[in-house]
């Protein structure tokens, strides 16, 4: 697993596709920052975490279409199968490699809380809930981009239909606003990432909620683990 983490990390900055990742979030988040942060004076975080996790979906797609599209177009993937590793930790291995090149991206943002502290006292426990619902969030998104991405050798069309679920995620989280059945507002609510998310940017920490990231990102690792055992057996 420390292998396939390894490789894959150190694969994601001898390509473009790390630094284009990274700049673009650090440019897009920033230019929030500015807006609603800098341009106001204000030492509320609130809307810009809010906003974040939609503009995350529009890239999260560059970094997990390549995950297990390129191994199986370049037929590298035979050497995973046959790898002296079971297919769960190549899988562990990989996601974590994409996760870290987020972390990275999310720890350059940690000067964001040193500047607003120039227009006030910024609640330190909301901006601490922010950045783990951030975390935890894009985890699940990072899972369910890896599943994606064994499922074709295609990197465009992994990432095409990455980003239309995302998209699906949100569309659901806006349709709880406006349909009428009361039970069927309450279904969506519960399955939707961004709804739970938008309970930590209002600085409501649920401990629900944290689970409910970790299952799903479980839940999305263990379905490209059968992915790739059936592709293994195949």
């Amino acid at each position: 697993m420390l292998a396939v983490f390894k490789r894959d990390l150190r694969a994601y900055f001898t390509s473009p596709i790390g630094y284009v990742f990274i700049a673009v979030f650090l440019v897009l988040s920033n230019l929030f920052f500015y807006m609603y942060n800098i341009l106001q004076q204000s030492s509320d975080l609130t809307n810009l975490f809010a906003n974040l996790l939609f503009i995350l979906s529009f890239i999260i797609p560059i970094l997990t279409m390549r995950l297990f599209s390129e191994e199986l177009k370049g037929k590298t993937d035979q050497l995973l199968f046959t790898a002296p590793v079971s297919i769960g930790r190549v899988v562990v291995g990989k996601y974590l490699s994409c996760l870290a090149v987020f972390v990275i991206a999310l720890l350059c943002t940690l000067t964001w809380p040193l500047i607003v502290t120039m227009y006030g006292h910024p609640a330190l426990y909301t901006i601490v809930g922010n950045y783990a619902a951030l975390f935890f969030a894009v985890a699940a998104f990072i899972a369910i981009g890896l599943f994606i991405s064994a499922l074709t050798e295609s990197q465009i069309v992994a990432a095409i239909i990455t980003f239309a679920v995302y998209l699906g995620l949100y569309l659901m989280a806006s349709l709880t606003s406006i349909v009428d059945s009361a039970v069927l507002r309450t279904v969506l609510s519960w399955i939707s990432v961004f709804s739970r998310y938008q309970h930590f940017a209002l600085g409501l920490f649920a401990l629900d909620d944290i689970v409910y990231y970790i299952s799903l990102t479980v839940v999305f690792l263990f379905l490209t683990d059968r992915v790739l055992e059936k592709k293994r057996w195949a």
